[in-house]
């Protein structure tokens, strides 16, 4: 594939980059060329260099916002953590319009400077506050200070669950270090102690980081997460919309997280039907989705499954 149907839909444009000057002079260069019939060869020496340089500011352009983001990601206090994850997550969705800049992320998350997921484990998704407990004060009479970073509010542990989400949806590497920071166990205690937004997050990014991951799943299994999502979608208290969710989950993991012939959690469907009952795990087992209608009809399915278990 050539570089200049690579860059068909401008990757600059998407990521909010300005053209350089010299790239508009090249262009021209090259069009005067073709009106007044040159030599082909010519022509595609131009188009090659415009490509070339093209291809080098934009990695500089990534490796730049991705280090920018990743400083203020590391930083001790959340609303500077917050910011820096708001811009990631913007970054993520400009990656995504193409495939050249999804191979460039890629290839950047191989530079361990630039690996964004154990970020998001290390300041923004803790497993505990306690590693953040003071056990003495004797840097009260030293001569450093001691260094206290700001626990992570609701909004901030939201962001960081979509950001691992679109890291791990980019780049299937990134569930390996989701794993290597123990993500399920991570996730699972966010799912059971915290509110309804960060809830929802949680359960897309649980999906995300198992999908084609034995190791995330076998994980899921150890930690029992077919039951902690059961009781959120059995219990009546809890929000509606995050009930749906619970049912949404559920038929993406069975649909296409565990949909091999061996899967790691080989035991789910059984947990299912024992959790929820016959009627219910039938609609999860049983659903199909138009791929041209995927999202209506997830939530539709998903509706059904909890009438389903609202009628008992």
């Amino acid at each position: 594939m050539s570089l200049l149907h690579l860059f068909h839909c401008d990757p600059f444009e998407k990521m909010h980059l300005k053209k350089a000057m010299w790239s508009e002079g090249l262009n021209k260069s090259s069009q005067t060329s073709d009106n007044a019939d040159s030599e082909p060869s010519s022509t595609t020496a131009v188009e090659d260099l415009v490509n070339s340089l093209k291809k080098q500011r934009l990695y500089r352009e990534v490796t730049l916002a991705l280090r920018t983001s990743l400083r203020d990601a590391r930083a001790e206090f959340s609303f500077l953590r917050l910011r820096s994850l708001r811009s990631l997550l913007n970054f993520l969705g400009s990656v995504a319009y193409s495939d050249f800049t999804i191979n460039l992320f890629c290839h950047t998350q191989s530079i361990p400077d630039l690996q964004v997921v154990p970020v998001l484990f290390q300041y923004s998704l803790k497993d505990s506050p306690e590693d953040d407990k003071v056990e003495s004060l004797d840097h009260v009479f030293g001569v450093e200070p001691m260094k206290i970073t700001s626990l992570p509010t609701d909004a901030e542990v939201t962001l960081a669950l979509r950001v691992l989400e679109g890291c791990c949806l980019l780049h299937r590497e990134s569930t390996v270090l989701a794993h290597q920071q123990k993500a399920i166990q991570v996730l699972m205690h966010i799912l059971s102690t915290r509110g309804v937004m960060e809830q929802g997050a949680c359960l897309d990014a649980l999906i995300s980081i198992m999908l084609e991951s034995s190791a995330n799943q076998m994980d899921f299994e150890e930690c029992n997460g077919i039951e902690e999502v059961t009781m959120l979608i059995r219990d009546k208290q809890v929000d509606e919309n995050l009930r749906l969710k619970c049912g949404e989950f559920l038929l993406l993991l069975i649909g296409h997280v565990n949909g091999r012939e061996r899967p790691p959690m080989a035991t789910i469907h059984e947990d299912i039907r024992r959790l929820l009952g016959e009627k219910s795990a039938s609609l999860i087992w049983g659903s199909t989705l138009d791929p041209e209608q995927r999202l209506t009809g997830l939530q539709i399915q998903a509706r059904r499954v909890l009438e389903s278990l609202d009628l008992y």
